[in-house]
This record gives structure tokens, C-alpha cells and sequence, in this order.
């Protein structure tokens, strides 16, 4: 036979553990505030555009066809890939005195363009801002430099650098959004170790429990009283002896 829970069961519940719930949401919330204020190091990104275009060998004076356009969308795709490759990125890592490899350099570069757009952003990303900046200009510079022996063509023109900003914030980590995470996540871990709990909890607690757990009726109930009870029950014995004395006391004298 299966068991069925109601809404109301299910209230309950976490109404009966609804410490634990919120201790372990601010237990996951003070853990996500540290980390990403104290042991994660902030990130920093920076981009930079070049645009595909038609060969300078070109006339100038010719109209730029839908087949032209065509042509440099899908060569923007070896390019995403060759600007990634140790052919330019061992040039940057030269240029610039990094102390990494081409492949860690890799690691630090996004490339992406819009659907049929002819716009390729390069994007850099690094604990130091400037270094960033630096890295997002020289790539897109020395992929511009190579791109005519690599591929026999001179259709790359830089279209905007990087600039670096006076007050540059951190893409990562995000505070705010770790925390929030952490909040739900906390909830979700707490609200199911509240119904473990509950489901572990085999003891009987109440003639429900008896009657659905054991399946026999029950003849009666036998009260709790505690020690609060029993002094405000004597004392209101007290009260009616006293009155009951008064009253008997009365009827002697009349």
C-alpha cells in the first residue's frame, strides 16, 4: 500500500525543522560570501574587434557582393580557429614576455562573432586588468600581420581596441549571484534532510500514529500533565477549598 503525504504533512515538516532550514541558508550563504570575497581572485576581461572585409588587392571602386559577404562569414571561421593556435599565439607570448605557453595563453582568449556578421570580437581575460587590455590589442595585432602569409589574403582590418578603464570591475567572481545560490541550494539541502529526518523518525508520538503505524484502535489516551499544570490545578483546589470553608462557615453562624 502506498503512503500519501498531504500539503498540510508537508507545512508541518518544515515547520518542524524550519531551524535547521534557515541555519543551514545562512550557513551556505556566509560559506559562498567567503569564498568569493576572500579566496577566489577576481577576474578581469577586455576586448578587442577586427573586421573581415574584402582583399586590398580589391578595386576599390567595386561593390562589395552578397557572394563577398558570404566568402568572409565563412572564412571567419578558420579564423576563430587560427587566432587560437600556437602560429599566432606563440608571437603574442614573445611579444609580450608572458610566462606561459601558447596553450595557457589559449585558455585566456574567447573569440566569437555574430551570425553572418563580418565582426569578429577578441576577448582576453586575466587577474590583471592591464595585462588583459594587452593581450586582447596584440592578438588581434599579430593576427593581422600573419593572416597574409597564413592564408594568402589581407581582408583583416582592426576595427576598435581594448581600452583599459580607470575603475575596471571584476566578470568574476559574482558575489551577489554566489550568494544567491548558495541561499537555494541551502534551502533545497535543508528542506530534504527535514524530511529524511522525518522519515527516519519511526517513534509514535501521537494515537494517529498508533492507529496508521500499528493498525489496532485505541481504548485511551492517557494525558501528560507537567509540573506547570499541576500547580495551577492545586492551587485551583486551593481556591475552592477556601471558598467551600467560607461558605460552610456561613451556614454555622446563620
Amino acid at each position: 500500500m502506498e503512503e500519501t503525504i498531504s500539503l498540510k504533512e508537508i507545512f508541518e515538516v518544515i515547520k518542524k525543522r524550519l531551524l535547521l532550514i534557515i541555519a543551514l541558508m545562512l550557513g551556505a550563504a556566509l560559506v559562498a560570501a567567503i569564498i568569493s570575497y576572500f579566496v577566489l581572485t577576481p577576474t578581469y576581461e577586455n576586448s578587442s574587434q577586427f573586421l573581415v572585409t574584402q582583399s586590398n588587392n580589391t578595386d576599390m571602386n567595386a561593390q562589395l557582393t552578397q557572394a563577398d559577404v558570404r566568402t568572409n562569414v565563412e572564412l571567419i571561421n578558420t579564423y576563430n580557429v587560427i587566432i587560437k593556435s600556437p602560429a599566432i599565439l606563440d608571437s603574442v607570448v614573445e611579444e609580450l614576455n608572458l610566462e606561459m605557453s601558447s596553450g595557457q595563453l589559449s585558455e585566456k582568449i574567447q573569440v566569437a562573432s555574430a551570425e553572418n556578421s563580418q565582426v569578429v570580437t577578441v576577448t582576453a581575460t586575466d587577474p590583471d586588468p592591464a595585462l588583459a587590455t594587452e593581450i586582447a590589442n596584440t592578438t588581434v595585432e599579430v593576427f593581422q600581420d600573419k593572416i597574409p602569409d597564413l592564408m594568402n589574403v589581407d581582408n583583416v582590418s582592426i576595427l576598435s581596441e581594448a581600452q583599459l578603464a580607470e575603475n575596471p570591475s571584476p566578470v568574476a567572481p559574482n558575489p551577489i549571484l554566489n550568494i544567491a545560490i548558495a541561499i537555494v541550494l541551502g534551502a533545497m539541502v535543508g528542506v530534504g534532510i527535514a524530511f529524511l529526518l522525518e522519515y527516519l523518525d519511526n517513534t509514535i508520538k501521537s494515537e494517529e500514529d498508533i492507529e496508521q503505524k500499528l493498525g489496532i484502535p485505541v481504548l485511551g489516551v492517557i494525558s501528560h500533565i507537567d509540573e506547570k499544570d499541576m500547580r495551577t490545578e492545586n492551587f485551583e483546589a486551593r481556591e475552592i477549598r477556601t471558598v467551600r470553608g467560607g461558605l460552610d462557615g456561613a451556614k454555622k453562624t446563620v
